[in-house]
């Protein structure tokens, strides 16, 4: 057995290892594990072989298969770059959503008002994305979402504060 060889196949079991323990502590989900799984396979038929390799690279037309490699391990990691960068986008609006529900809640409470047929979650949502936010605000606040507007979902200035304030943003969007 080559060297490269030794070295491709136990890197792929360590890989395939390394996935196995981080699915059964709940640290990788199922489908970036599948990713990485995918990854290990590829590494070990290279490993295994390694003609494979040189074949694509003839059939693409780059003169090293190292290059070759090298490239798809980069778009490889681009793809995964803009994932986790859609990914990080959409929980950044969620955790605000969240935060200026929870802001909301405070306000309300604070100010004493126990009005039951005013809390958000007695409301019916008419749109799958619908805020308790932009109930509380009014329709324009939906309205102003729905045709892509700011994302600030508080319409009424004073209100808009008081949520600044809870959530300690002073400045105004």
């Amino acid at each position: 057995m080559s060297p490269a060889l030794i070295l491709g196949i136990s890197t792929s079991v360590i890989i395939f290892g390394v996935l196995f323990e981080m699915m059964r502590r709940h640290q990788l989900r199922e489908k970036y594990a599948v990713l990485w799984f995918l990854v290990a396979l590829g590494a070990l038929i290279v490993s295994v072989v390694p003609g494979l390799l040189s074949g694509a690279a003839d059939i693409v037309g780059v003169e090293v298969p190292a290059n070759l490699l090298f490239f798809l391990a980069s778009m490889l990691l681009l793809a995964l770059s803009l994932q986790h960068s859609f990914e990080l986008g959409r929980l950044e609006e969620r955790t605000r959503t969240l935060a200026e529900e929870v802001a909301l809640l405070r306000l309300r409470v604070d100010q004493g008002s126990d009005g039951a047929a005013d809390h958000p979650a007695d409301h019916p949502t008419d749109h799958p994305t619908d805020r308790p936010a932009d109930r509380l605000a009014g329709s324009s606040a939906a309205r102003d979402r729905d045709r892509g507007a700011d994302q600030g979902v508080v319409a009424d200035p004073a209100e808009r504060r008081a949520v600044d304030d809870e959530l300690g943003e002073n400045e105004t969007r």
